[in-house]
């Protein structure tokens, strides 16, 4: 990854259009890095999770920044990243994936789920969060990944209790996980085996978060 990294360096100190076309063809050097990267990485993925994303080229995100709605007027963004989605209705979450100099980052997750997922998120954990719990705890997601993260309300959740116990984890409205890389370690030759290996410890987790959201309060399948 030193080509994007080394490109990304750049583009942060001249980050305008002027710089970016004399330096095109550096751009497409580490796009292509880019591509061989999510490529490599998806091939590894298929031996532990079936994913829906049908290429790694299909997962990288544009570098050009949507500016028309932002104070920054920055044409482009200064991190590559990509997201591959869990592939069927019994197979609920999404990875994710950023590569920047110094805050270089890979997880998984729900980020900003619908009203009616949230709400079966929450009356799930509400009946028995020990499922969940148990997954944080293990050690080792808790070594590789800390602590779930997301946005949190300040209050208590419309219809729930506010001595509910579980508390904590009823006020999140995203649920998901983070793990930083070094420039060091992105650069490593086993780099795409250090991503793919996170991923695959972030399954466990995916597997209650599934059954919270195809299943009723009764343990009965809502799939089709």
């Amino acid at each position: 990854m030193e080509i994007t990294l080394n490109f990304l360096k750049k583009l942060k100190k001249n980050n305008n259009r002027d710089w970016f076309q004399e330096n095109k063809n550096e751009y497409q050097q580490s796009n292509e890095e880019m591509i061989v990267f999510a490529e490599q990485l998806l091939e590894r993925m298929d031996s532990f999770d079936k994913i829906e994303t049908v290429s790694g080229k299909k997962s990288l995100f544009r570098i050009y920044r949507d500016v028309r709605f932002s104070k920054n007027k920055e044409p482009y963004k200064t991190n590559r990243s990509g997201s591959y989605r869990r592939a069927g209705d019994d197979r609920r979450g999404g990875y994710y994936f950023s590569i920047e100099p110094g805050n270089t980052m890979i997880g998984g997750g729900f980020y900003q789920p619908n009203k009616e997922d949230l709400e079966r998120i929450r009356r799930h954990i509400e009946m028995d969060p020990s499922p969940l719990r148990k997954v944080l705890k293990e050690k080792g997601f808790k070594d590789f990944y800390g602590e779930l993260l997301g946005e949190q309300l300040k209050s208590v959740p419309r219809g729930f209790d506010k001595e509910d116990p579980n508390i904590d984890l009823l006020r999140y409205k995203s649920f998901y996980t983070i793990h930083q890389f070094t420039d060091n370690e992105v650069l490593a030759d086993d780099f795409v085996e250090q991503v793919a290996t996170g991923y695959e410890k972030i399954l466990p987790y995916f597997e209650v978060m599934t059954d919270f959201l195809t299943t009723n309060l009764d343990g009965e399948s809502l799939i089709g």
